[in-house]
Parts: C-alpha cells; sequence; structure tokens
C-alpha cells in the first residue's frame, strides 16, 4: 500500500496533461525580474533594480548590454519598439523603428528589367536604414528613467572594454558567420579570430563599442546621431554606395504612439500599433478566436491547430494588404480591430478541410490609399513593466561594421516590399502600403506585449522570429489564458505557424503526434517543419500569490533572473 501511494505522488507530481505541456515550475522572484535572450545581459538588468532603478533604467541597461554580448540581434545600429507599463498603471508605445533614407527609391533593389537584384537588400551598405536605438533608450529614459544615463551604460562599457568569456554557443555562431565577416574588413577585425575558431571561454574585446558607448553615456543622442561618430557613418556609406547621410542621422526622430488594446476573455493586451503589424494581426487572431471554446478542442489537437490556421489565413491576407507605416499610409485599423470584424470572420472559416489562400482578397471595402531579432521582458518592484523587441533584422544585420566605431549595422530594408508580391527574406508579402519611401518606417512583426487582468499587471512577453513572432506570441497568450499554463509550459510548448502565402502550415519537429499530423494532411493541409519558432522571454505575475514568475525560451540560451 505504501508503494502504491509513492507512486500516485510520483504520478501526479510528473503527470504529463493531454496538452503534452510539462509541470516544471518557472523561476519566482518576490520584486522584480529581467528575462532576456543572454544571461550577462539578464543580471545587468537586474543589478540595476537591486541599485534602486525602476523597470525602465533596467530596460536601458540591458539593451545596451545586449548590444555588446548578443551581437546576433542586440544592437545600437537597428531599431525596434517598447512597451511601457507605469505604475499609475498607463501604458504608452514607443516606436524607434528604423526609417528609409532620404535617398532611398521604391525600386532601388530592382535592375534595369524589373527584377530583384540578389542580397542587395539584405547584405552590404545598401541594406541599412537610418538605426533608431539609442533614440529610443533616450526617449524612454527622458519620460521615465530614475537613475543617471551614464550610470545605466557603465556596465555595456565594462563589458566591451574588458570583455567577457564566449559561451559555446555565441563561439559557434561567430565561427558558422566566418565567411560572411570576411567580406567586410572592419567586421572580420571583430567576429573573426585569426588564430582559428573561437571556443568556449574566449575573451571576447570590443575597443570601438567601448568608446562609442562612452560617448553616448557622456552626450546621449546627440554622442550618436551628430558629431564624429554620426560623420564616420555618414563618410563609410558614401565610400560604399550607401545612402544613410549625416542628414539622416540627424533628423532621425523615434514616436511615442497610442498602444493597441485588445480585450480578450476579460484579460487587455497592450501591444504596437503600425508600423508594427503585430498589434493589428494578434487583434485579429484573438478576435476571431474568442468566439470559440478552445479547452474543449484540446490543446494543440488537429482541431484545434486548424482554427487557428484558418483565422491566420485571413489575418495575415490583411497584413499584407493593409499595413504600412502610419505616417505615410491611411489604413482601416477601426475595422480590422473591431470585434465586429472578428465575428465576420469566424463566418468565413473552413472548417471541415483546409483554405485556399489564393482564393482570399481582404474582405474589406476598396479603400483608396493603400527571424534575427531580440526580446526582453522586465517588471519591478513597483509595478512598472517593459516589454521590448529589438533587432538588426538578421542575424548580425548587414554585416556591416563601421569601421572605428565597432557599430554592427541593421538589414531592416528588405523589410519594406521591395516589390509586389516580392516575398522578403522570412517569406513575407507586402503591397504598395509598405513601399520604399524616404523616410518612412518598414513594417514589422515585432510584438512586446504587455497584459492586465482586472486592471492589475498579468503578463509582459515577446519574441523574435520574423513572421513567427506574432504567431508565437498569441500562442503563448492562449496557452496561459485558455488552457491555465504556468509561464513555463506556455513558453515551452510545442508552436506551430501559418502566414497565408506560402500556403503551408509549419510545425515544430518532432514535437507533434502523429495522429494529429495525419488528420492535418487528411484535411489537405501542406505541412512544413522547423527545428524552432520563437525565443519567447515572459513574466507572469501568479493571481494567488502575486509572485512574480518568469521563464527563458529553451529554444534559446537566455535566462529569467529575478530578486
Amino acid at each position: 500500500m505504501k508503494n502504491f501511494l509513492i507512486f500516485l505522488i510520483l504520478l501526479n507530481f510528473f503527470w504529463i496533461d493531454p496538452g503534452h505541456t510539462r509541470p516544471f515550475r518557472p523561476i519566482r522572484a518576490e520584486k522584480g525580474m529581467v528575462v532576456s535572450a543572454d544571461s550577462i545581459a539578464s543580471r545587468v538588468g537586474v543589478n540595476i533594480l537591486q541599485q534602486g532603478g525602476n523597470a525602465i533604467d533596467a530596460a536601458i541597461a540591458t539593451a545596451f548590454t545586449l548590444a555588446v554580448t548578443y551581437p546576433t540581434a542586440g544592437n545600437i545600429g537597428g531599431g525596434g519598439f517598447m512597451i511601457i507599463r507605469d505604475s499609475s498603471k498607463r501604458v504608452y508605445a514607443l516606436d524607434y523603428r528604423e526609417t528609409a533614407p532620404a535617398k532611398a527609391t521604391k525600386n532601388m533593389y530592382l535592375d534595369s528589367t524589373g527584377k530583384v537584384i540578389k542580397d542587395a537588400s539584405i547584405r552590404g551598405y545598401l541594406a541599412a536604414g537610418v538605426p533608431g536605438t539609442v533614440c529610443g533608450m533616450w526617449e524612454a529614459h527622458k519620460k521615465f528613467g530614475t537613475l543617471k544615463w551614464a550610470e545605466i551604460l557603465k556596465p555595456a562599457i565594462r563589458l566591451a572594454a574588458n570583455g567577457f568569456a564566449l559561451d559555446e554557443y555565441k563561439a559557434r555562431i561567430f565561427n558558422a558567420f566566418k565567411q560572411e565577416f570576411q567580406q567586410f574588413p572592419a567586421t572580420a577585425q571583430i567576429f573573426v579570430n585569426p588564430d582559428g575558431p573561437f571556443t568556449k571561454g574566449y575573451l571576447f574585446k570590443q575597443t570601438d563599442l567601448a568608446r562609442t558607448l562612452k560617448r553616448i553615456a557622456r552626450l546621449g543622442v546627440k554622442g550618436f546621431y551628430s558629431g564624429p561618430l554620426a560623420e564616420k557613418i555618414a563618410k563609410d556609406m558614401q565610400s560604399h554606395g550607401g545612402l544613410i547621410s549625416l542628414k539622416d542621422l540627424k533628423s532621425y526622430r523615434c514616436k511615442w504612439r497610442t498602444p493597441i488594446q485588445i480585450d480578450y476573455r476579460h484579460y487587455a493586451i497592450y501591444t504596437m500599433p503600425p508600423p508594427s503589424s503585430g498589434g493589428v494581426v494578434l487583434a485579429e487572431i484573438l478576435n476571431t478566436l474568442e468566439g470559440f471554446h478552445l479547452h474543449r478542442l484540446g490543446h494543440n489537437s488537429s482541431n484545434m491547430i486548424r482554427l487557428w490556421v484558418e483565422t491566420e489565413r485571413y489575418a495575415y491576407a490583411d497584413r499584407a494588404f493593409w499595413l504600412g507605416d502610419a505616417d505615410f499610409v491611411t489604413m482601416p485599423l477601426n475595422v480590422l480591430l473591431s470585434k465586429e470584424y472578428g465575428r465576420k470572420l469566424r463566418c468565413k472559416l473552413h472548417y471541415f478541410n483546409a483554405g485556399v489562400s489564393d482564393s482570399i482578397h481582404p474582405s474589406l471595402p476598396n479603400f483608396k490609399e493603400k527571424d534575427q531579432t531580440t526580446h526582453f521582458s522586465i517588471v519591478d518592484q513597483w509595478g512598472n513593466a517593459v516589454s521590448n523587441t529589438f533587432t538588426l533584422n538578421g542575424s548580425f544585420g548587414s554585416m556591416v561594421v563601421v569601421p572605428g566605431t565597432g557599430v554592427l549595422l541593421n538589414n531592416e530594408m528588405d523589410d519594406f516590399s521591395i516589390k509586389p508580391g516580392q516575398p522578403n527574406s522570412y517569406g513575407l508579402l507586402g503591397g504598395y502600403a509598405n513601399a520604399i519611401q524616404p523616410g518612412k518606417r518598414m513594417l514589422s512583426s515585432m510584438t512586446p506585449a504587455v497584459v492586465t487582468h482586472h486592471d492589475s499587471l498579468f503578463m509582459v512577453l515577446g519574441s523574435p522570429g520574423g513572421a513567427k513572432i506574432i504567431t508565437t506570441v498569441a500562442q503563448v497568450i492562449s496557452n496561459i489564458i485558455d488552457y491555465r499554463m504556468n509561464i513555463r509550459q506556455a513558453i515551452e510548448a510545442p508552436r506551430f505557424h501559418f502566414q497565408w502565402k506560402p500556403d503551408s502550415l509549419v510545425l515544430e519537429y518532432n514535437r507533434f503526434n502523429s495522429d494529429t499530423i495525419h488528420n492535418l494532411l487528411n484535411a489537405g493541409y501542406a505541412i512544413l517543419y522547423d527545428k524552432y519558432m520563437g525565443y519567447v522571454q515572459g513574466i507572469l505575475i501568479e493571481n494567488r500569490s502575486s509572485s512574480i514568475t518568469g521563464w527563458s525560451d529553451p529554444r534559446s540560451n537566455g535566462r529569467a533572473i529575478g530578486y
């Protein structure tokens, strides 16, 4: 009898539920937490919190540290979006997305015959938009920061100047891109080891970047967008056929925008408006799915996945047709974000077999105007929360380091519709709403999100992943709200993705059972496989205990640290 009781206890502890989630416990904290894709950056952020800084101070320190320790996506030569919920429960959306240079033209990546020039928008000087990260961090600090700007940047400066030990993951990534780095001498000088492959424990120093960060610490936003540093960027651009000028840098501005609020089953989800497509597409998905009892279908069952896929088919079609920079194009956001539109989409869904993407045209009246990223989530002891996603776009962006600066530039120009109907590097299609124009911000899928419940902070999350960001964030939110998972279970659960075109359902490899796959194939879905989808960094405030729980996606190499 005793052995049987022990068996029941162990069975209860290790029980795998029908949704294939695991009851593993997340990291817990009482006062504050930082969850990022890099353990060094997470520790820096928590140290700022422990020194009395708020979540915004910690976000700035984490962001600049990621520019040093996570150069595949962390950056000062890129841009992104930040959602802030302050201790007074007000929510803000900060847009520091890159912009197209003044000399950019609609057909700049097409040859004389109208064909796309291979890799022109992906590699090299012509691929870079005007960076926004430094402006974004400065603007956030100016509005919400409590510690001195120079103090917040000290950890990043120290890590760049004195170096940090490479882990196995970073050493492997640097070595994998050696051939690409060697196309650009200033890049190779930093990221190629002349003595052979990088190994775990190698002390990685970036002296030029340290000097750049010292200048930004001393002069603030002016230290990057004007003076000697900006002149070096402009001169290097001019010498290599790039378009970013000194005037482009001096005239760059980040913007405070009104966040999108999505009400889903009595939870409020705050996220980014255009030029992020994340908020609009997330709203369409959740507004449509809200009409169904998802928990009754079973987590990640074939019926549940089909419902999501048919919803995403319409949401991503609308993304391609309507969305762009709100400063340049008019979009029917009131319609796309409405519950009524979600109800209309429910009536169009295919319930018994796969829909056909080629048959879909956005179901609105004609309108006259028409995966390397990183995220961190932070909560402090006063209830301030930051959800920040920023990027260089591809791994190491354009691969261009401006000589003498240590600044790695983005390749965000590829996120424009370089030719209507031509997919970008993530397979996303775009139309005229996202065509290249000088000063315009390119459409993005980044979806930083803050969730509240009964006006109390509930969740902070986001993810990299290109086109898969939105579906990744949506599934984690649903996992928690619809299936009552904890933050670790919700993040570790298997994921799937569909984006209208290409007309294929993508599943994480070896994460779904054969019956589910068989049912999906029988329903007419073409299935592709991906090893991983997204690297979610999430924080959940548990309702009963009010304790802070967090988890860094094991699909990446990050860490959740609290105190």
